[in-house]
C-alpha cells in the first residue's frame, strides 16, 4: 500500500482503492474534465456542420480527427494543465475552454475557429451532458456487468440447490418449508427486475443556454432552428434531449438512476442479512482461508465478514443515493450552485455500491451448504405439517380443522409419531390419508424445486 493510499481521507482511495479502479477513470476529477472536453469538442464539430453558421465552415476530415483525438486521448497531464488554468480563472469549465483553445491556437484550420469553442454555452450546458455521459458509461461498463455477474452466481446457486429443503422462519418462528434454491431464486428475481429498470432510465441532457431559452443562440443566428439542432446534438451523444429547463437540467434522471441503484442495494442488504442469519444457524458453512484470522482473541471463529462488509457499504451508498434523489431535482429559481458539490459525490456512491457487490460475490463464493444441519432442523419441526393437514381436512369437510391442529401444535413441540397418530385418526379417504402420512417436513415444499430450476 502506497503512502498516498495510507493517507487517503476516503476509504475508496485508501483501503478499497483497488476495488474501485473501474470507476476511477469515469467519476474522478480527471474523468469529469475529460467528459467536458468531449462535449466541448463535439459541440464545436456540430456547429461547423450547421449550414446556417456561415462564419464557421465544415472542418476537413483531418481537422475533425484531430479534434476527436484530442478528446479521446486527453491525459492526466492534460487535466493537470486545466487545473493550472483554473487557479487563475477560478472557474472549472472556463478552464477547460481555455485549455482547448490553447491546444488549437496554432493549427492553421482550427485556429480561426477558436471563438466557437463553448459558443453560446453556459457552464451547465457542458456539465449536465458530461455527468450524463459519465453515468451512462458507469452504468454500462461497470455496474451492470458487476450485477450481471452477481446474478449469474445466484442463478447457479438457485439451480444447484433447487431441491434442498430448508425450514422457513416467518417472524423468526418455524414455518412451511422451502428450498435453498427457491429462496435464492426469490432474490434473483428481484435483482433482475431492478437491473432492467436500471437499463431503462433515460439519461437526459440540455444545451439551451443561460436560462434554457436559447437567448444568445437566437441573437447570434436567428435563422438556425436551435431546438432541432440541440436535439440532434444531444442524441448524437447517446442521450435524450430535455427541451424544457432553466439554466440547469433538473437532474430528475439522476434521481431516477439513484433510486434504482438504491433499490438494488437494498435487495443486497436483505440478502446479506438473511445469509448472515443462516450462517449463524449453521445452514451454511464458509470456506476457511489459510492464515486468515476470524477473531483477535477467539481462534475458532470464521466470521461472515464479507456479508457484513457488503451490508455496510450498501448502506453507505444508499445514504448518498437518497440524498441525490431528494436534493438534486431542487434548485432555487433558474439556478443555484448546491448541485455542483453534490454531483461530485456520484462516484463515491457508486464506489461503495461496487465494493458491496464485490464483497457479496466473494462471500457467496465461499459458501457451502450444510445439508445435515438443514435436515436436523426440519426433522425437529413436525409442527409445520399442521398447515397441510388442516388444509386437507377442510377439503373433505371435517369439523374445525384449524382449531384441532392449533390445539395439537401451537405453543409446544410435536414429533413424527404424534403427528402421524393424529392423521391416522382422521376420517379421510385412504389416498388422502396415505399422502399425509408419507409427508415429512423436508418433503413439504410445494413447487419450490420447480420454481428454482426455472429461474
Amino acid at each position: 500500500m502506497s503512502e498516498f493510499t495510507l493517507l487517503a481521507l476516503s476509504p475508496l482511495d485508501g483501503r478499497y482503492a483497488g476495488k474501485c479502479d473501474a470507476l476511477r477513470p469515469i467519476f474522478s476529477e480527471f474523468g469529469l474534465i475529460k467528459a467536458r472536453v468531449k462535449v466541448e469538442i463535439e459541440w464545436l464539430i456540430a456547429l461547423s456542420n450547421e449550414p446556417g453558421i456561415e462564419e464557421l465552415k465544415p472542418f476537413s476530415a483531418a481537422a475533425t480527427k484531430k479534434l476527436r483525438d484530442l478528446a479521446a486521448n486527453f491525459s492526466v497531464d492534460d487535466a493537470a494543465r486545466v487545473k493550472e488554468i483554473e487557479r487563475t480563472t477560478n472557474h472549472d469549465v472556463k478552464a477547460v475552454e481555455y485549455c482547448i483553445k490553447e491546444k488549437l491556437k496554432d493549427d492553421a484550420e482550427l485556429g480561426p475557429a477558436l471563438e466557437f469553442v463553448h459558443f453560446a454555452c453556459t457552464s451547465e450546458d457542458i456539465n449536465n451532458l458530461s455527468y450524463s455521459l459519465m453515468l451512462n458509461e458507469a452504468r454500462a461498463m461497470v455496474m451492470q456487468p458487476a450485477l450481471q455477474q452477481l446474478g449469474t452466481k445466484l442463478r447457479s446457486m438457485a439451480r444447484e440447490h433447487a431441491g434442498l429443503s430448508i425450514l422457513s422462519r416467518t417472524h423468526g418462528q418455524t414455518a412451511s418449508p422451502s428450498t435453498v434454491g427457491k429462496e435464492i431464486a426469490n432474490v434473483l428475481s428481484r435483482l433482475e427486475r431492478q437491473l432492467k429498470q436500471l437499463g431503462h432510465v433515460e439519461l437526459l441532457g440540455k444545451i439551451n443556454g443561460a436560462v434554457g431559452n436559447y437567448n444568445a443562440h437566437i441573437v447570434a443566428y436567428p435563422d438556425v432552428d436551435w431546438p432541432v439542432f440541440a436535439k440532434n446534438f444531444v442524441e448524437s451523444l447517446g442521450l435524450v434531449l430535455n427541451p424544457y429547463t432553466t439554466q440547469i437540467e433538473p437532474h430528475d434522471c439522476i434521481a431516477e438512476i439513484a433510486d434504482v441503484q438504491r433499490r438494488i442495494n437494498t435487495i443486497g442488504i436483505d440478502l446479506c442479512r438473511d445469509i448472515w442469519g443462516y450462517i449463524s444457524l449453521g445452514y451454511f458453512k464458509q470456506a476457511v482461508k489459510a492464515g486468515e484470522v476470524g477473531s483477535s482473541t477467539m481462534p475458532h471463529k470464521v466470521n461472515p465478514i464479507d456479508f457484513e462488509n457488503a451490508e455496510g457499504n450498501f448502506g453507505l451508498a444508499n445514504g448518498l443515493l437518497s440524498h441525490f434523489s431528494e436534493k438534486l431535482p431542487i434548485s432555487r429559481w433558474q439556478r443555484d450552485l448546491t448541485d455542483s458539490t453534490v454531483l461530485r459525490a456520484l462516484g463515491t456512491a457508486f464506489g461503495h455500491s461496487l465494493i458491496a457487490i464485490d464483497s457479496l460475490q466473494r462471500g457467496l463464493n465461499k459458501l457451502s451448504v450444510n445439508p445435515e444441519k438443514l435436515a436436523a432442523d426440519l426433522d425437529a419441526a413436525w409442527e409445520v405439517l399442521a398447515e397441510p393437514v388442516q388444509t386437507v381436512m377442510r377439503r373433505y369437510g371435517l369439523p374445525n380443522p384449524y382449531e384441532q391442529l392449533k390445539a395439537l401444535t401451537r405453543g409446544h413441540g410435536i414429533n413424527e409419531t404424534a403427528m402421524r397418530e393424529f392423521i391416522q385418526s382422521l376420517d379421510l379417504p385412504a389416498d388422502a390419508k396415505a399422502r399425509l402420512i408419507a409427508m415429512t417436513p423436508a418433503s413439504y415444499v410445494g413447487l419450490a424445486e420447480k420454481l428454482a430450476k426455472e429461474i
